[in-house]
């Protein structure tokens, strides 16, 4: 499968690592009075589509940079590729 690295180009998927969902980038707020309950289904609860699902990748043999790729989980096809940084600045949590 070839990653088209948004910085990059064209890249062997065999140089990512695969991290899950992108959900993770959205993270649950602390300081929430259900923070126990949101930090249980960040970390434990996650979806298995079959389909066209957002998942984080980390460039560990290129940049290091972390992607975020919508992929089709059937066909492997890639529709997008993103810097996971810019996602999570399209979310308001950037640092």
């Amino acid at each position: 499968m070839i990653i088209n690295h948004p910085l990059l180009g064209p890249r062997d998927s065999a140089e990512f690592t695969y991290l899950g969902d992108a959900k993770m980038i959205e993270r649950p707020d602390w300081e929430s009075e259900t923070a126990a309950q949101d930090f249980y289904e960040y970390a434990y609860l996650r979806d298995n589509p079959a389909g066209i699902h957002r998942e984080l990748w980390f460039h560990e043999g290129g940049d290091r940079s972390y992607l975020v790729v919508t992929r089709d989980t059937v066909t492997h096809e890639i529709s997008n590729v993103e810097l996971a940084r810019d996602v999570a600045r399209k979310l308001g949590r950037s640092k």
